[in-house]
């Protein structure tokens, strides 16, 4: 299964043995995925953030750790540390829950500073240094945070460098009565349902296969200007003492082409960077003090931005518009409707 769209079926139909609702989120985590990037989950207590983790490595049969993360978590307990050996009468490395390909940091802002710095090199490099060693991180990897949104005793804000290691944000909403009287039928019938009871749908192979599928989609000069835009907005915008940054730039291109090519487009749209544009920059903006105290949200200047940035004439804007969007140079024209007219002329 090396097509994106298919990948992402997969995942949905598998994790739906269990997880009921919250499609978009397994979506976001496959463009994470697919992309190299990380993921923030953020959700009042009992939303299943963890569970939708666990079930997304279990979908792909790949190696899941969770980390409790609490205030007297120290950096060696997330990357690993030597221990002596006296039988052997040596150090022997134990490396910690990093090594994984799903690592969950779960509770993110419990940890202290210094403890969420080890992930910095991990998020980013995709290596963990070990008492001055260097060790590579397995492929394909991917950190996915949780974060309690009402809870703030007790935590510590996550840096400015620490969320623009996080490609996107995404919120993990409580469901409607219709969601929520399905999850209880579901767990009436069968009490001790769980991660246990999916099956993985793709392996190691399909996934770096699909990843080199997202890299050819095509993206059209305007539509890079179009989320160079977006980027420059959100710099420009008196609410934002620093807006998004060049990383922010890249994982919106980069996530637009997988929301493409997991919708079975091999070309990107306008469509594509606007609907992204909220969970991959809203978390990196730093407002000003003025718009903090007007109670202004990054989700408002996102808003505002996109009210403002239009796209280029010419390209398609949305999922099932043809527009000129298309891999052959920009023209949007039927091939065999244009070689007819080439003919008569």
């Amino acid at each position: 299964m090396t097509d994106p769209e298919e990948l992402l079926e997969g995942i949905r139909e598998e994790a739906g043995r269990v997880l009921i609702g919250n499609e978009d989120v397994l979506e976001g985590l496959t463009v994470a995925l697919l992309t190299r990037g990380h993921v923030l989950l953020e959700g009042v207590p009992g939303v299943a953030k963890t569970t939708i983790a666990n079930l997304f490595a279990g979908t792909l049969g790949l190696q899941y750790r969770r980390i409790q993360m609490t205030p007297d978590l120290l950096p060696a307990d997330i990357t690993g540390t030597r221990i002596y050996r006296s039988e052997a009468g040596e150090f022997d490395l134990q490396k910690g829950p990093i090594f994984s390909n799903v690592v969950v940091a779960d509770e993110i802002n419990r940890a202290t500073p210094k403890t969420q710095s080890a992930l910095l090199e991990a998020m980013q490099e995709r290596q963990a240094t070990i008492e001055g060693e260097t060790h590579e991180l397995p492929s394909p990897f991917i950190v996915i945070a949780t974060q309690n949104p009402i809870e703030m005793e007790g935590t510590f804000g996550l840096p400015e460098a620490q969320r623009d290691r996080f490609q996107s944000k995404l919120r993990v909403e409580i469901p409607d009565r219709a969601l929520e009287t399905r999850l209880l039928d579901a767990f009436d019938a069968t009490p001790d349902m769980g991660s246990k009871d999916v099956s993985p749908v793709a392996d190691r192979s399909d996934i770096l296969a699909a990843r080199e599928t997202v890299t050819e989609v095509f993206l059209q000069d305007a539509v890079r200007d179009y989320i160079l835009d977006i980027v420059a907005g959100t710099r420009a915008s008196s609410s934002v003492a620093h807006g998004a940054s060049p990383r922010a730039a890249i994982a919106l291109l980069q996530a637009s082409k997988a929301r493409a090519a997991i919708r079975g487009r091999d070309y990107v749209i306008p469509d594509d960077p606007k609907t992204l544009a909220d969970q991959v920059l809203a978390h990196r903006l730093v407002l000003s003090t003025d718009a903090e105290l007007s109670d202004v949200t990054p989700r408002d200047v996102i808003e505002e931005v996109l009210d403002s940035v239009t796209p280029s004439d010419g390209i398609g804007g949305t999922d099932g518009a043809e527009g000129t969007a298309v891999g052959d140079g920009g023209s949007g024209a039927d091939p065999d409707e244009q070689a007819s007219v080439d003919s008569e002329e």
